[in-house]
């Protein structure tokens, strides 16, 4: 695939993620690889369609209003990189921490790696200190 239709995949699969658990459950198999690695800040990798499945579809549990918006999208060969910034309301458990009921907005930047018109790694880091700052688990400093 070109560089134009990688990028392509990945905004109609941003699309996708944000019509919701329903929708983007299903669409997961048409977008991703069987060997899908999501290398992320939450401890081990994540391989595997299944692993996958319950990665995303616990944040969506977490945030099920979770929407987000791409900042800046570069592409070069197999490799897109996002910026992102996401928006929701704590609704679910969340790493281990109850539902807050607060709204939160925090940022990802992602590499994804295409082959065979299918998403097969990711890279991924999330602004974590943000997000539990805004879930009330860290204190935010005072100035």
């Amino acid at each position: 695939m070109s560089v134009e239709e990688n990028k392509a995949l990945m905004r109609h699969w941003y699309e996708v993620l944000n019509k919701g658990k329903a929708v983007f459950m299903v669409a997961i198999d048409d977008f991703c690889s069987t060997n899908y690695v999501i290398h992320n800040r939450f401890g081990a990798n994540i391989r595997g369609l299944n692993d996958v499945k319950q990665f995303l579809g616990g944040f969506a549990d977490a945030f099920p209003d979770l929407h987000f918006n791409t900042d800046d999208m570069v592409a070069e060969g197999d490799r897109i990189v996002a910026r992102n910034t996401w928006t929701g309301t704590n609704k679910g458990a969340f790493m281990g921490i109850p539902a807050t009921n607060k709204k939160v907005t925090f940022w990802t930047i992602e590499i994804d790696r295409i082959a065979n018109g299918k998403i097969v790694e990711a890279w991924v880091r999330m602004d974590t200190l943000g997000l539990m700052q805004q879930l009330g688990v860290i204190a935010t400093p005072k100035k």
